[in-house]
């Protein structure tokens, strides 16, 4: 297997996942500030045109890194990241669809249609009047995270799991870039301390 690799939140997410894990695979870095996930070789493996890919030994390209890492967790299913029994893994997949919807991808494309408009402009359809409230609904998604936190400390439950290395990925990336965490959410702001301090966040 090999890893399409670049810069941003999306493939720290994938590799996170797999330093939790000790997965080690060759990567080839893909230079998408230089637009070269948007060029004819590379849409020929990954339509989308996005990173991270993962390429199988039989040449199927992979993409969408929940579906990486789903396929990781059934290929290396120890330690567990997704869940050991069905209740397990319906329960993250839950937390993890919410924290995708509710925060990830109203901070992304924040993100995108704001501070990135002008590496994403020419490349997907952008709504620059939009990246001020996008950013505003993934507060008030995070707002409503840290409630629900109460008296656990991951996102999920009792241990780390796929649902809080996507969020890290994400919340961490654009912590810097105009959408911090806001300090009145204590549980996030102890959650975020918590997953920093862990060797796989630098991955």
């Amino acid at each position: 297997m090999k890893l399409y690799n670049s810069v941003g939140p999306n493939p720290h997410m994938v590799r996170m996942f797999m330093a939790e894990k000790g997965i080690e695979l060759p990567m080839e870095d893909v230079d998408i500030r230089g637009g070269a996930n948007r060029e004819a070789a590379y849409l020929a493996k990954n339509p989308s045109g996005q990173c991270p890919a993962l390429e199988l030994e039989d040449g199927t390209i992979l993409a969408e890194i929940t579906v990486i890492c789903d396929y990781l967790e059934d290929k290396y299913p120890e330690p567990a990241l997704i869940g050991s029994t069905p209740e397990e893994k319906a329960n993250t997949r839950m937390w993890t669809r919410r924290v995708d919807l509710r925060i990830c991808e109203p901070m992304a494309n924040g993100f995108r249609f704001g501070e990135g408009l002008k590496m994403f402009e020419n490349r997907i359809h952008c709504v620059p009047e939009a990246a001020d409230g996008l950013k505003a609904v993934a507060q008030n998604g995070l707002g409503w995270l840290n409630e629900q936190m109460e008296g656990r400390d991951y996102v999920a439950g009792d241990k780390v799991s796929m649902a809080d290395i996507l969020l890290f990925s994400m919340v961490d990336f654009f912590n810097n870039i105009k959408q911090p965490i806001n300090p009145d959410f204590g549980n996030i702001v102890a959650w975020h301390a918590r997953m920093k301090e862990r060797p796989s966040a630098s991955a």
